[in-house]
């Protein structure tokens, strides 16, 4: 099964979209994080296989999506919050199962709080209840011997394929995933990036625009707001989000399940493919 690539105007912006199964069937949007690639092709498969459709997309400044100024972004985390909200209305006439993955799963909670009529339901994956930069006292913030390892590395040639790839290659060896799938991902990535200028390579393979977007006001203090039925995912050797910040958004969400991938990093690596989408099958 192959996808539909192709663009969709919402909220007064341009989103590069990537649909799996049938038109007609519930729709389950997934917000990269920030390119749709964070989502493996492999879940979009079995989640379009269960009677889904699935509709995975670029947040702005990223892949096919509008891409202005990645270093002065003209917008907020609202904002793209909205963009979810707006994309989900567009693409069908009924609420929309969101999920949100990394700093999509942050645009992913904002969207459930401020257009909750927009969405039946919730996945979160590897992601925190608080903005880029210190995390919460009670919060486990980034392994810092990671995050030391990670920034010992140079920065590529961003107009060189194969030196971004093995960029990525290398700082998921670090994170503990498979620098294999990290390396390919990558390669995607960067044919689907609109040239090379180091801000945009930055913006799609890093996501690097959200250290400067303006994500107040906090939300966390109103995740018990959300009502819809939500599933958290994350890998328990996640060190860039430690699995804390997960056990902490399935505590203030209401009925939320936490489902821990005890082998899983960062990413979602393929052996979990098929506990996620049973998961999210079942929750709405």
């Amino acid at each position: 099964m192959t996808g539909h690539i192709t663009t969709v105007k919402a909220n007064r912006v341009t989103l590069g979209v990537e649909s799996f199964g049938a038109d007609d069937a519930p729709l389950v949007l997934l917000v990269g994080g920030t390119t749709m690639l964070s989502w493996p092709d492999a879940l979009c498969e079995r989640l379009a296989a269960g009677g889904r459709r699935v509709v995975r997309y670029d947040l702005r400044d990223s892949g096919a999506s509008t891409t202005r100024d990645p270093e002065a972004p003209a917008y907020t985390l609202r904002d793209l919050a909205a963009d979810a909200a707006a994309l989900a209305g567009a693409l069908g006439d009924r609420p929309a199962h969101l999920a949100g993955i990394g700093v999509g799963g942050m645009v992913a909670q904002v969207a459930a709080l401020d257009h909750p009529d927009a969405f039946s339901a919730l996945t979160l994956a590897g992601t925190r209840a608080v903005a880029p930069g210190p995390a919460d006292d009670d919060l486990p913030d980034h392994d810092q011997a990671t995050m030391g390892r990670l920034f010992a590395h140079a920065m590529p040639d961003w107009s060189d394929r194969e030196a971004v790839a093995d960029f990525a290659a290398a700082g998921a060896e670090i994170l503990g995933d498979d620098p294999v799938a990290a390396r390919a991902v990558a390669a995607r990535i960067w044919d689907r990036t609109p040239g090379t200028a180091p801000a945009v390579q930055l913006a799609n393979q890093l996501g690097m625009v959200f250290s400067r977007l303006d994500c107040t006001p906090r939300w966390r203090e109103r995740l018990p707001e959300i009502k819809l039925p939500t599933l958290v995912v994350h890998g328990r050797r996640d060190r860039f989000f430690p699995v804390g910040n997960a056990e902490a958004i399935a505590r203030e969400i209401p009925g939320a399940r936490l489902l821990v991938l005890e082998e899983a990093a960062s990413t979602i690596p393929d052996t979990a493919v098929g506990e996620i989408t049973r998961a999210m099958l079942t929750l709405a």
